[in-house]
Parts: structure tokens; sequence; C-alpha cells
């Protein structure tokens, strides 16, 4: 459909026709969904391919109506990672969208010079990767190995910038956009002193990353080689969590057979009883150092305003620190009772 009610990304104000005529066109939207994902998209996600650029421009006039200094991309493809995330709801999908943006100006730790290269360390050691081959129903696998990350060399926060990319990555397919993503969690050799940087800060702040503020659905989280002290670690994780997702955790212990019943050992490395050969890393590694260029150009696209109101914001700053620590504090007896 035609753009003619756009707003443009870095000025509220500019909205005039003899303006916008001189906006560049955008990328034309071209599905590359097969037959079947099309019709799971409509079963699933409420999305009707004959209605689908009507509900992209929709949310579009809604961004430009109620958000016009949002400094957002407003390509079509990219609204429609929000409205799928969102079963195609305008509402629900346009808070999305204001939450990807108000998560990444309020953690600065995180989201500045956010870029493959800046964290190749974390790649590097292992701390994540994805695994080469979908699992039956065609989702991605994100592999997350705790273990592999030792605080003296970089802070927490360069883990999930590492985790935060490789979502970015996997989101730009349409494929992963319908399917959704699953999570595999090693935390074979997790201590307590490594546990205690994981507080409820960083927890709400992931969590709140994850559930509302990034249009990617997540199906299962699988735990697996959990200590002790995950029930400090899930203790503080599990207050942020709405219930669909919490029902999404699936803890297996050290039973490998558990593991298989929701992921086939035909897609998993030897390392967890699979078929497929040694976990490695390097193929993700280099696919994701590869996209360098792509990602400053789309991260350019969303541009920071001078100022924001209020009521845009997810996390409110130092009250919600402030709470946060004192629960860390009522958390650190619980998570020695656990270890």
């Amino acid at each position: 459909m035609s753009g003619d009610s756009d707003c443009t990304r870095t000025s509220p104000s500019a909205g005039s026709p003899s303006d916008n005529e001189f906006l560049p066109d955008r990328p034309k939207y071209v599905c590359s969904l097969s037959p079947d994902l099309v019709t799971k998209a409509r079963e699933e996600l409420q999305e009707k391919p004959e209605w689908r650029l009507r509900d992209v421009q929709a949310l579009r006039d809604m961004v430009c109506k109620d958000y016009p200094s949002l400094g957002t991309c407003l390509d079509d493809a990219f609204l429609l990672r929000f409205l799928r995330a969102r079963k195609f709801d305008y509402d629900r999908a346009l808070q999305l969208l204001v939450n990807y943006h108000t998560c990444r100006r309020s953690w600065p730790e995180v989201f500045n010079n956010l870029k493959p290269s800046a964290i190749k360390p974390v790649l590097e050691s292992g701390f994540v990767t994805v695994l080469p081959r979908l699992d039956p129903e065609g989702r991605h696998v994100v592999c997350i190995r705790p273990d592999r990350w030792t605080p003296s060399n970089y802070p927490i926060t360069e883990n999930i910038r590492a985790i935060y990319l490789t979502l970015e990555k996997l989101i730009q397919s349409e494929e992963t956009q319908v399917n959704g993503i699953v999570i595999l969690a090693d935390y074979k050799g997790v201590s307590l002193s490594k546990a205690s940087h994981f507080g409820p800060f960083v927890a709400k702040k992931v969590i709140g990353i994850l559930q509302d503020g990034f249009p990617i659905r997540i199906k299962a989280v699988n735990i697996i080689n959990e200590p002790r002290i995950f029930k400090g670690i899930f203790a503080i994780i599990k207050p942020f969590l709405k219930e669909k997702i919490a029902n999404r955790f699936f803890l297996h212990g050290c039973d490998l057979n558990s593991l298989h019943q929701n992921i086939p050992p035909v897609i998993l490395p030897e390392e967890y009883g699979g078929t497929s050969g040694k976990l490695d890393i390097s193929a993700w590694n280099e696919l994701l150092l590869a996209s360098e260029e792509d990602f400053l150009h789309d991260f350019s696209q969303l541009v920071l305003p001078c100022d924001s109101s209020p009521h845009d914001m997810l996390v409110s700053g130092d009250a919600d620190e402030k709470q946060c620590d004192d629960s860390l504090r009522g958390m650190k007896p619980q998570l020695y009772y656990c270890y």
C-alpha cells in the first residue's frame, strides 16, 4: 500500500507533502514464506496475506500519530516483525515497538556501540551460539553456556549484548518470525560467585526485553545440568515471568533422555547426547561477524530522539534499580542456602 500518511524518522514536525516528496522510497516487501508457513502464519498469528500490507500501514499510521518522535524504522519488513510477534493486534504490536526502543535507550551499557566486532571475545568463548540444524518445528535452537564466561574478563552485560545480537540476526528471517526459537541453556559448572552477577536488577532488564521488548517468539527454554544453585537463580527470575513463559521452562537436570523428548538427538551435538557431531561455534560466529555492516545500517535507522515522554518508558530508572537492589539483598541468603 502507499505511504501517504508516513512520518519521517528524525523530525516529528516534518510531515508536509512537499517534505515527504524528497524522502527515499522504502524497500518493497516481498514475502519469502513457503506456502506451508503462510498457512501456519494465518492459523497461529492471524496473518492474512491479502491484508498484510494494510495491517503494516495501520501500524505505521499509529506510530506517526501517537509516537511521532519515536525514531523508529518504518519499513514494511521491520514493522511486520512486531505485528507477527503480537498476532496482528495493532495496539499490542505498537506497545511492543515502543518497548523495543525504550529498552534500548534505558540500558546504555548494553546498547551503546552494539555490533558483532564489539562482542567478539564473548563469541569466541562459546557463551552463546546457534545450532546449525533446525528442530522438527522449523525453529532455531539458541545454545547458552554460562560456564564459558569468566567474570574477571568482562562484565555480564557483554554476554547480554551477544545474546541480543544473536536474536537480532535470527529475527531477520521471516521463518523465525513465524516459527519462533528454542533456547537450550547448559548450567554445568555455574558457581555461586558467578550466579551472584545475575541479580534481580539484571534479571528484570533481561526478562523485560525478552517478554515485552523484542519481537521474537520463545517457544521453549530447556535447562540442563542445573546445579542446586539454579533454584535460587530461578527464584530471582520467576517473579518477572508471565505465566505463559514460565510454563515453557523445562528443567532436565542431567537427564539427557528428558532433553531428547523436547529436542531430538539428530540436531544436538555429541555434548548433549546428540548425533550431529561436536558442537561447532565457528559457523555461527563467522555469520554474525560477517553481518557487521548490516547491523550498522539497521541500527542507524533507529534514531535516538532528544527526549522521551515519561509514559513511554518501560523501566523507570532509579526507583526500579533501588527496588531490585532491595530484592537482591533478600535473595542472597536464598542463593547461599541453595548452594
